[in-house]
């Protein structure tokens, strides 16, 4: 523990980049296929297929949209989208549910990176928890502020199997770690805002860690 390390798991990036805002409930009147013609059909090719109920009303939706995303989106009586499942296409692929209020609440998905994970959200669509697992088989457990949205509790493996416990403080620096290494040894560094470690275990290694 020469130098000390930063053990980062930053949050799962599914928010933005992979499912987005929820699905228009109006991307085609109700009354947009006719299925009867379509009976005898072995192939269909289209753009976007609507799913109806029994009154005509939209209750879900097949399509490529103008983005390039493949998606289904499936949406309640009320015709708010409640899921959607979506490959963009670069690759990313995700699934999500969302709220009366269309705020996303969980996501799970997989990235082009080899990336999977789960994001968990509150009502007013700030991230919560995740779980992640990398290509290279580190895997990540991160807890964050609901007031700010910041990562303050980190617990993670890395690929070499070595364990670690991150406490971070309100504005998301490293204050608090406790790993152990492959070899067993264990260690505990505690470190000032500016990031400078002020206190470790073992004793010897926290000091050359500050040289």
């Amino acid at each position: 523990m020469k130098n000390r390390k930063h053990w980062t798991y930053a949050a799962l990036a599914l928010a933005g980049g992979i499912i987005g805002g929820a699905v228009s409930n109006r991307l085609l009147p109700a009354d947009g296929i006719a299925m009867a013609s379509a009976r005898a059909a072995r192939e269909l090719k289209a753009e976007r297929f609507v799913l109806v109920d029994h009154h005509g009303a939209q209750r879900g939706i097949l399509q490529v949209n103008q983005r390039g995303f493949a998606e289904i989106a499936l949406q309640d009586e009320s015709g708010h989208t409640r899921t959607e499942m979506r490959v963009s296409g670069d690759g990313v692929a995700a699934l999500g549910f969302f709220d009366l209020n269309g705020a996303k609440r969980l996501i799970v998905g997989e990235t082009p990176s080899g990336r999977d994970g789960v994001a968990l959200y509150s009502t007013s669509g700030r991230q919560l928890a995740s779980f992640s697992v990398a290509e290279d088989n580190q895997s990540s457990v991160t807890l964050y502020d609901p007031n700010n949205g910041r990562a303050r509790v980190g617990l993670g493996v890395a690929s070499n199997g070595e364990p670690a416990l991150v406490l971070f403080d309100q504005n998301g620096r490293d204050r608090a770690e406790l790993h152990v290494t492959v070899k067993g040894n264990p260690g505990l560094a505690l470190a000032d805002a500016s990031g400078k470690t002020i206190a470790g275990l073992p004793v010897e290694a926290a000091a050359q860690s500050q040289q």
